[in-house]
């Protein structure tokens, strides 16, 4: 399904990086920090829900201390009559992995794989192997985080300043 591009403007752009900020702010609180009124607030909130620039809201939750403490990056080889929505059937049924995608590039996905454990890690990775379609994978073990690993580092950037040119 594609969605329209909505017009949103500097008002939008702080309830979003506030709302990112804090999820849990309330719609006084948001309209109090920018200027607005707490109906104001919400019927721009329902307006960016109804056309999908606000998605979902969500705990963001640190995996260490969930045990999660083993995370890699692997990428995927596929063979040529592959299609991505096969590889996105296969993702799913691995709780482990955090995120996929297909890429550019020579690998045809790229997984974030998180694990309890390097034994825990090497047995997700002989499931995903296991698959009949996948030519090969290679992994990279992430020793630290070189930026801070949140994704609202980059979506509030992105929200306060707009889209970049």
């Amino acid at each position: 399904m594609t969605h329209k591009a909505v017009p949103f403007d500097d008002l939008d752009r702080k309830i979003i990086a506030a709302l990112i900020d804090n999820g849990r702010a309330s719609f006084a609180e948001i309209g109090t920090a920018i200027g607005l009124s707490a109906t104001a607030v919400k019927r721009r909130v329902d307006r960016l829900r109804e056309h999908h620039v606000i998605t979902g809201f969500s705990a963001t939750v640190r995996p260490a201390a969930l045990g999660w403490l083993t995370e890699a990056y692997v990428e995927v080889y596929c063979d040529s009559a592959a299609p991505p929505r096969r590889l996105a059937e296969v993702v799913r049924n691995h709780p482990e992995i955090a995120a996929a995608m297909t890429v550019t590039g020579g690998a045809d996905a790229l997984l974030h794989v998180r694990a309890t454990d390097v034994e825990h890690f090497e047995e997700v990775l002989e499931r995903i192997r296991a698959e009949p379609f996948i030519r090969k994978t290679i992994s990279y073990m992430v020793l630290s985080h070189l930026l801070p690993d949140s994704p609202e580092a980059g979506a509030q950037a992105a929200a306060q300043h707009g889209p970049s040119k």
